[in-house]
């Protein structure tokens, strides 16, 4: 058996509510649909997990084990938790910057962000338990490999993971189209946790106000948004800080966007899930 590999309805349910990470789920279209059947498909859709319906010949190679018409993918790609990320990466001798995703469930979204944090030398990500893209093959594939390079931590409260990187001073910035600031004006020497939310229903309330600022990207008036990958490369291209390690020719330079910025307005970016 693969060692990503488990079987049986059960077994996925208790692999689900253990946080395990899962790619993908196989379901056999010719199963019975007991009530645990249908308690694994309500809990998948729950979970925003990937599933499909196959036909029962699929299951042929896997007739030795106990399946009952279900087999589930495990992802590869290690998940941290929140003192694990911090314990891994953190120190007050560097400027940091980690990256906190709320309500980004679309995928390839998803795996776009994770290639432009190794890009620009994030140090970790943070998503939440529920109401996030899955990690799975569509996110791996999108991010070219990148997700097995970063650390992703998951957590059970958004809220709660920003009041931890607050209580180590570091500046909670999210990027809105309420800001009033735009992301070249602010302090970059210092470590920060930027928040990134979907179009549908933006940055949270409650995560709002525990943010210590709020930023926009000025964007031309011809245009009403920016995808949320799109707008995080904006942003990560801008010079985090001066003892970043990334080259700072590829980066781009506030001057060189302030001719640019005069022609546009100031508005912000809405995103995708």
């Amino acid at each position: 058996m693969n060692k990503f590999e488990i079987f049986g309805l059960r077994t996925i349910i208790e692999a689900i509510n253990a946080s395990k990470e899962i790619s993908i789920v196989y379901l056999s279209n010719s199963s019975n649909k007991s009530s645990l059947f249908r308690s694994l498909i309500n809990l998948l859709e729950e979970k925003n997990i990937k599933f499909s319906f196959v036909p029962k010949e699929k299951f042929k190679k896997y007739k030795d084990k106990n399946h009952q018409g279900a087999f589930a993918i495990l992802s590869p790609v290690s998940i941290y938790s929140l003192d694990e990320l911090i314990s891994t990466t953190f120190t007050k001798d560097k400027h940091l910057t980690y990256l906190l995703l709320d309500g980004i469930t679309d995928t390839r979204n998803f795996g776009s962000i994770i290639r432009t944090s190794l890009a620009a030398e994030i140090s970790g990500i943070i998503i939440s338990e529920n109401n996030s893209a899955p990690i799975n093959s569509d996110v791996i594939k999108t991010s070219s490999g990148a997700a097995f390079k970063i650390p992703i931590a998951k957590v059970n409260n958004l809220k709660d993971a920003i009041i931890h990187l607050s209580s180590l001073d570091i500046k909670i910035y999210s990027l809105s189209e309420k800001a009033e600031r735009i992301i070249y004006n602010i302090d970059y020497n210092q470590s920060i946790g930027l928040i990134l939310g979907s179009e549908s229903k933006g940055i949270s309330k409650g995560i709002l106000k525990l943010s210590h600022d709020l930023i926009k990207i000025p964007i031309s008036t011809q245009i009403d948004s920016l995808n949320v990958s799109v707008a995080f490369s904006a942003i990560s291209m801008t010079p985090f800080r001066k003892s970043n390690s990334v080259n700072s020719s590829l980066l781009i330079r506030p001057s060189a966007l302030r001719s640019y910025s005069s022609n546009t307005s100031n508005a912000s970016f809405s995103s995708p899930k």
